[in-house]
């Protein structure tokens, strides 16, 4: 993530499902809650949301069924048409495009992954990887090459000529990704890709999803209702409830300082250890280097676990990845996450 302008700039976006919304929208009182706009007829699939999505970022969209997260991604690449306030893409209005504009900027700047595979039954892992290439009317030789290369990203590869039918589900959705990766998008829309799989798999594709974005860095919005993936794949996590934003965040300060009682119900059961990084602990250095080992700032407090119960020292240097301190911890507060306090 960067300081760049954003890929994705959303403001004040709303979706409302009714018989005249946007004459609705135009003569609303503000404030208006979504039970109110629910009594008046209308659902409030998205409720004035405003987010920025940052190049190379993965933010997690999460919330229960009904929450809103599926339409605002929709919104974002205009599946869904908005019924109020402006979406920007690199700095385009997307809702200002034409047809053929609209649809070029997802066949060059968009790949998307949904739930359900998607594959077409009669044709092999290889020629479904190449398909939307194939749409987009690239030659034979070019798409085959593309298709073998991400095939081979995906681990698929010595697969190239199997049937979907013939495939794991987890191999199935690997098609899926690689189909999405293979017009070489900026923008990746994720929504709920591995919640069809079992556990195990499940915990191998995510293992899989970050390798790829290690290498790659795409932007990605993705969408989960699962908290425990949300954590583990994020940069920040909006929570959504009721069509509105509740929060967005990092992983870490969501855990340890949740804004609404929504919020915190999702947080209550989570081993804050594991979530909470030295980096978000580490204090600034007011001038003074304290002596001794730094920690990573990259670690978690339960990684730190054994250092921070031998430790004798109340402040400990924290480090970025180049070895320079960026601040210092104090080893109570750690504990006391580690812990429990008091």
């Amino acid at each position: 993530m960067n300081s760049e302008a954003p890929v994705i700039s959303a403001r004040n976006i709303w979706k409302l499902f009714g018989a005249d919304p946007e004459k609705y929208l135009a003569s609303m009182t503000p404030g208006r809650g979504f039970d109110e706009i629910r009594a008046d007829g209308y659902i409030a699939g998205v409720k004035d949301v405003s987010i920025k999505v940052s190049r190379g970022e993965m933010l997690v969209i999460m919330g229960l069924s009904g929450s809103g997260k599926s339409t605002l991604v929709r919104c974002f690449s205009r599946l869904h048409e908005i019924t109020g306030g402006e979406i920007l893409v690199d700095g385009q209005d997307i809702m200002k495009l034409n047809e053929n504009d609209l649809i070029e900027m997802r066949r060059s700047k968009m790949g998307m992954v949904f739930q359900s595979f998607g594959l077409l039954p009669h044709r092999t892992v290889l020629e479904n990887v190449a398909f939307p290439l194939e749409m987009r009317g690239q030659d034979r030789h070019a798409r085959r090459e593309r298709a073998l290369e991400v095939i081979k990203l995906v681990g698929l590869e010595g697969r190239e000529e199997y049937f979907p039918r013939e495939l794991s589900g987890g191999q199935q959705q690997r098609v899926g990704i690689a189909r999405s990766l293979a017009i070489e998008p900026d923008i990746w829309f994720l929504d709920e890709p591995f919640s069809a799989l079992d556990p195990l798999i499940r915990r191998e594709m995510q293992d899989e999803f970050l390798r790829l974005q290690d290498m790659l860095s795409k932007t990605i919005v993705f969408i989960t209702h699962d908290f425990d993936e949300a954590l583990r794949l994020a940069d920040r996590i909006a929570i959504m409830k009721d069509g509105a934003v509740e929060q967005c965040d990092t992983p870490d300060k969501i855990v340890l300082d949740p804004q609404t009682p929504y919020v915190a119900k999702f947080t209550e059961e989570i081993e804050k250890a594991r979530v909470v990084h030295a980096s978000v602990l580490a204090k600034p250095l007011n001038g003074t280097t304290p002596e001794g080992e730094p920690v990573p700032a990259g670690a978690t407090v339960l990684q730190l676990a054994r250092q921070l119960v031998n430790e004798s020292r109340t402040t400990l240097p924290v480090a970025d990845k180049d070895g320079t301190v960026i601040g210092t911890m104090n080893r109570q507060e750690a504990l006391d996450i580690l812990l429990g306090e008091g």
